[in-house]
């Protein structure tokens, strides 16, 4: 039986084995190479792979906020609100002369005097409307002077003569009222009040 050079013996398979079919020569120099290798402890020297960045890629910057303009909303609604609100005149010294010595005319009046606040507010609302809508220019509000004289004491104005004016002064009141004075004696002074009637629209 002729013996075949090419052919591997038994050993020599197994140590091609085990060095992963590499020939007998690299196995030998495998082997010595592996005798001097250490193996690295865990987590030291570990190598971290970073991710790449291009390098045409622009640095990241840090937008600054602005602020944003309300467009919208309960602050505009107010801001528009109180623009339409008309302003509040004053009935000038002789202008109330005028009603005072009736070259001007009222046109009709009203007595609040003895009524409770909520009840007087009622019926001022209900007849400056009711004015409003009768074409009237000048109005009397009569609150009374009010208040208790105590014995030695200044006497104290009364609430609704306190309250009144107040009222008239108020932004709801404006779409009646373009201005309001104390009256002349002649329509009772201090406890009664001119008002002036805002022309309401045209229908």
């Amino acid at each position: 039986m002729l013996h075949d050079p090419t052919a591997m013996g038994k050993d020599d398979q197994q140590d091609s084995k085990r060095s992963g079919g590499l020939a007998p020569e690299d196995a030998e120099l495998w082997e010595r190479v592996a005798r001097t290798a250490k193996p690295l402890r865990k987590g030291k020297n570990r190598v971290v792979e970073q991710p790449e960045v291009p390098e045409s890629a622009p640095p990241r910057q840090v937008s600054k906020r602005q602020p944003v303009a309300k467009t919208g909303g309960a602050p505009v609604e107010a801001e528009r609100s109180r623009r339409s609100i008309p302003s509040l005149a004053s009935i000038d010294k002789r202008e109330a002369r005028s009603l005072g010595i009736g070259r001007v005319s009222v046109d009709a009046r009203i007595d609040l005097h003895g009524a409770r606040q909520l009840e007087a507010h009622r019926m001022l609302t209900s007849f400056l409307a009711r004015a409003q809508a009768d074409g009237h220019r000048y109005v009397l509000v009569i609150t009374g002077k009010g208040g208790r004289r105590d014995e030695g004491a200044a006497p104290t104005r009364g609430v609704l003569n306190r309250e009144v004016p107040r009222w008239l002064s108020e932004p709801e009141f404006r779409q009646w009222v373009v201005s309001f004075s104390p009256a002349q004696k002649r329509h009772g002074g201090e406890g009664a009040l001119y008002v002036r009637i805002r022309r309401g629209n045209p229908s």
